[in-house]
């Protein structure tokens, strides 16, 4: 049962200001720290590109061509791989500021689908860069190659990269999305039978718009996932629907 007692507003204030000081600590320590390592971050996301022989009058290396940008990619990467590394942290901090005002089942759907969340991130994360990443990049790069030399500037590289796998991962997340909008009775599994076909046209089209190249097979790389995501979550909705309906029948 949530809290009987209301806690005054600037309590609440306080609480999220300190809540907000400790993320914000540990994002600067964890940024810190992929600071150190920038470079081995950065060898590993340009591994995909280094193995196709990117830019061959460099010695495989990337260049730039503005006096900022490799720092710019540099400071990006590792701010983007602090919170990759503090987001559990800013979970858990998110978890305990609102679970004082939950029911026990509410408590237990936050610390159950969170966790979930965080790894379908990652699992798309990690499609994206083993499975999508390589053929992505042999095609962009060998692609009218006798038309053009390719030498990739690390900054236009760093920033197609981190979108694209932020998009991918965040691809992932929508069983998840499916079964909570499913718990809080907006979607029902009818609703997304109903709609397959334009779930699959859907897509499609979000294959299109995430990857960077215009090829099908690369775009069927990404719709396909995304249509067995639909079907997990179609799957999700009609166990979400039963303990709706388990939850509502009078005892």
């Amino acid at each position: 049962m949530p809290n009987d007692r209301p806690m005054p507003l600037l309590s609440h204030l306080g609480e999220l200001k300190r809540r907000l000081i400790y993320s914000v600590i540990v994002l600067v320590i964890t940024t810190g720290i992929a600071f150190a390592f920038h470079r081995r971050i950065l060898d590993f996301l340009l591994a995909p590109a280094t193995e196709h022989g990117l830019n061959p009058y460099t010695g495989g290396l990337p260049v730039f061509t503005d006096l900022t940008e490799l720092w710019g990619a540099i400071v990006k990467t590792s701010v983007l791989a602090g919170i990759g590394m503090a987001t559990p942290f800013f979970l858990f901090q998110a978890v305990r500021f609102v679970s004082p005002g939950l029911k026990t089942i509410e408590k237990v759907y936050l610390y159950t689908l969170l966790p979930a969340s965080l790894l379908a991130f990652v699992a798309g994360v990690t499609f994206g860069y083993y499975i999508l990443l390589p053929p992505a990049i042999s095609f962009l790069v060998t692609f009218g190659g006798d038309l053009a030399t390719p030498l990739i500037r690390i900054g236009s590289y760093v920033n197609l990269i981190t979108t694209l796998l932020f998009w991918i991962g965040l691809s992932f997340e929508l069983p998840i999305v499916i079964f909570f909008l499913t718990r809080i009775g907006i979607v029902t599994p009818k609703f997304l039978l109903k709609n397959f076909r334009w779930a699959i046209l859907l897509a499609f089209v979000l294959g299109a718009a995430i990857t960077p190249t215009f090829d099908p097979v690369n775009q069927g790389l990404v719709a396909g996932p995304l249509i067995v995501l639909y079907l997990v979550g179609y799957v999700l909705s009609v166990i979400g629907q039963r303990r709706r309906k388990k939850a509502r029948r009078p005892t």
